[in-house]
């Protein structure tokens, strides 16, 4: 039974053609979306595994190459790379559709989780119950994130050329404070280079064709071929930067530029424009600003809304709602505080993920189209690589502000060198971050046990203190 072959006016924004593998009903993926995203814990290497063992390995309903290929993409995207995962293979399934409900529901169970421990957070703040679960959680936290970059690491640092190259970017952003989109831009442009002369040292994400691979919905050969075209572009921009500008705009005729929720949009959008890696690779810029800049955040309170995202589903990045919520409630102007907040929690979801549903119906009939080119595999690849690097770097900041009170920084020349005051040493946070390296590497306990519990010793010893 051949498909239709839609034209340049088809709503559709990338042919199909039928192959032997059977239709997905939509009703099943629906489903199958659901059950992602109430799994989607663990940050990105957690989120990712989910995805391919459900629809990788279970489900069969994309093949491996075809997995890492949109992978590789998302990579390089800036926004949550697991959240527009889900959004190319939703869309490879059931096109437009298919990927708006694959990324809604990816991001929706986070959303509600983190407002309402926003609404918590600001409402009982005081309290020692509050205050001694994200004790317990900031060391943990930090945990994660190291065990996240010896995840990603293991599937990318397969050579001394990508252990090199995020060796330099590690280097590159914390001690040089080079900005991450140059190194993402010279990290590609060596591995395009590096892959002409050396292959198998940058071709390092590849699947493996198994025996039953054909079996696959989305196989390595068939189901969605890219025939990307300016109408369907200009389409795409159209409607996605009026739904990503809009409330921007209406705000601005409304209530002025000095207003909290035009800062809100203004600040976000940008960041979800220069959040290349994820939540890990621009967390401390979002920090800094929302503290320094813009007050909506006191010191330290960056780490109690990552210890919100690492403990519910969803993205990280979806840690920038509780900045927005906090921002909000402390500026409410004529709004009542909550109220405030929880319209500068929506804002911010939207003007954050808006743009990773442009970046993927825009670009990934491209990237079909280009399936098989070495030289884009390559680049991906030495950018993946010195992600690891942005990450190790996220690794070492919330370390030294988790275990310090104060960390003082120092430039010479063009270096920057971050030095803790031994003297403010948090030791109650040093003793539940071992205890939460143990659980996770030596006992091999799963995040949300190892985070449990350490929320559960922080809650103890800040009632032991407080007695």
């Amino acid at each position: 039974m051949a498909m239709r072959q839609p034209n340049d006016n088809s709503p559709e924004l990338l042919s199909t053609r039928q192959t032997d593998a059977p239709a997905i009903p939509f009703g099943e993926a629906f489903k199958v979306w659901v059950r992602v995203a109430i799994f989607s814990f663990g940050g990105p290497a957690g989120q990712i595994a989910v995805m391919h063992s459900i629809l990788v390995d279970e489900k069969r309903w994309v093949s491996e190459r075809r997995f890492l290929h949109a992978l590789n993409y998302c990579m390089l995207l800036p926004g949550p790379e697991a959240q527009q995962l889900a959004t190319y293979i939703g869309w490879l399934l059931h096109k437009t559709r298919g990927g708006l409900v694959a990324g809604t529901l990816f991001v929706l169970p986070g959303f509600i989780s983190i407002l309402l421990l926003s609404i918590l957070y600001a409402t009982f703040q005081d309290m020692t119950l509050v205050q001694g679960l994200f004790l317990g959680l900031k060391p943990a936290v930090m945990a994660v994130v190291v065990e996240a970059v010896l995840r990603m690491g293991r599937r990318i640092l397969k050579n001394a050329v990508m252990v090199g190259l995020a060796t330099l970017s590690f280097v590159a952003i914390f001690f040089f404070n080079v900005s991450f989109p140059i190194i993402v831009l010279a990290a590609g442009l060596i591995g395009y280079v590096g892959g002409k002369f050396w292959l198998d040292k940058f071709d390092v994400i590849q699947g493996h064709k198994g025996a039953d691979q054909g079996s696959t919905v989305i196989s390595d050969d068939g189901v969605v071929q890219g025939h990307p075209s300016v109408l369907r572009s200009i389409k795409v921009l159209t409607i996605g930067l009026t739904l990503w500008f809009g409330p921007l705009l209406l705000l601005l005729s409304v209530v002025g530029r000095d207003n909290v929720f035009v800062e809100i949009s203004l600040f976000f959008s940008t960041a979800a424009v220069i959040t290349f890696g994820g939540a890990y690779a621009v967390l401390a810029y979002i920090a800094q600003e929302a503290v320094a800049v813009y007050g909506w955040l006191r010191p330290g309170e960056m780490l109690d809304g990552l210890g919100m995202a690492e403990t519910t589903p969803g993205p990280l990045i979806q840690v920038v709602q509780f900045v927005g919520f906090m921002g909000a409630y402390r500026q409410p102007a004529e709004l009542s505080p909550l109220l405030a907040g929880i319209l500068g929690s929506i804002l911010t979801t939207w003007v954050t993920f808006v743009p990773c549903f442009i970046w993927i119906f825009l670009g990934a009939p491209y990237i079909e189209a280009l399936r098989g080119n070495r030289s884009l595999t390559t680049a991906l690849s030495a950018i993946t690589a010195a992600v690891i690097g942005v990450i190790l770097n996220l690794a070492v900041w919330f370390s030294l502000h988790t275990l310090f009170g104060q960390v003082n920084e120092i430039y010479l020349g063009a270096l920057r060198l971050q030095l803790p005051v031994w003297a403010t040493l948090n030791v109650a946070s040093l003793v539940i971050a071992l205890g939460a390296f143990t659980a996770l590497f030596r006992l091999k306990q799963n995040m949300l046990v190892t985070l449990g519990g350490s929320a559960l010793a922080g809650l103890i010893y800040s009632l032991i203190v407080s007695l």
